[in-house]
């Protein structure tokens, strides 16, 4: 990374460390909405793995930091291998890194099918192509060419019509519950500040967790 320039040094962590690293990286999230730096200031690299320890990551897009409980937000087809993945190995890690801003948060934890009504909501939210294309596809599966893909989303778009599109049973959403959160911030001549947080989850008897206190350290570079 170069080194920043003056006016893009943004503010350190804080002695005391926040109490809530969650919190903050929402407000960092907002502003990097807010800034719009890049193209897509939600953009997230999620890691999963096999039960076997093989490991795969790909960028999706965060849609919520929800610091009260304290997860993470996002969405995509349940058959693909991240999903496939997350069925069998119910953990996650994630990192949201802002170059521009000079700012980075990683999270790791436990996964939870989103409620349907969630997944619903986000789907309508959606443009109408993009909803099609969540049934034209069957993700992370072979085609035999990009004209093959390309029929199937033109049969889904003959098959709705103008009519409602609604959501796949296949398609929707994923709460990451963090038990671990790192924020790390840049620091001039490369002393970077950086923290984690850490607390444990228990299991609510519905899918959820009860999140205990966070505890906090200062990390060096």
């Amino acid at each position: 990374m170069n080194e920043p320039t003056k006016d893009c040094v943004t503010e350190l962590l804080g002695t005391p460390l926040p109490a809530d690293p969650l919190a903050l990286a929402g407000d960092w999230l907002a502003e990097a909405w807010r800034r719009r730096l890049q193209p897509n200031p939600d953009a997230m690299a999620l890691a999963t793995s096999t039960p076997d320890g093989h490991p795969s990551v790909r960028i999706v897009l965060c849609k919520d930091i929800a610091a009260q409980p304290g997860y993470v937000m996002f969405y995509t087809n349940y058959e693909s291998r991240k999903g496939a993945e997350l069925a069998a190995n119910p953990r996650a890690a994630a990192v949201l890194h802002w170059d521009a801003l000079r700012r980075q948060v990683r999270v790791e934890g436990r996964i939870q099918t989103a409620p349907a009504a969630d997944s619903d909501a986000y789907f309508h939210s959606r443009a109408r192509e993009s909803r099609i294309g969540a049934w034209a596809s069957a993700q992370s599966q072979p085609v035999a060419s990009r004209a093959a893909l390309l029929e199937r989303v033109a049969e889904q778009t003959q098959r709705f019509g103008t009519g409602p599109v609604p959501r796949p049973p296949h398609w929707g959403g994923y709460r990451l519950w963090a038990d671990s959160v790192e924020l790390w911030v840049d620091g001039q001549a490369r002393i970077h500040d950086r923290a984690r947080w850490t607390r444990e989850l228990a299991p609510d008897g519905a899918g959820g967790f009860v999140p205990g206190p966070w505890s906090s350290t200062r990390l060096q570079p």
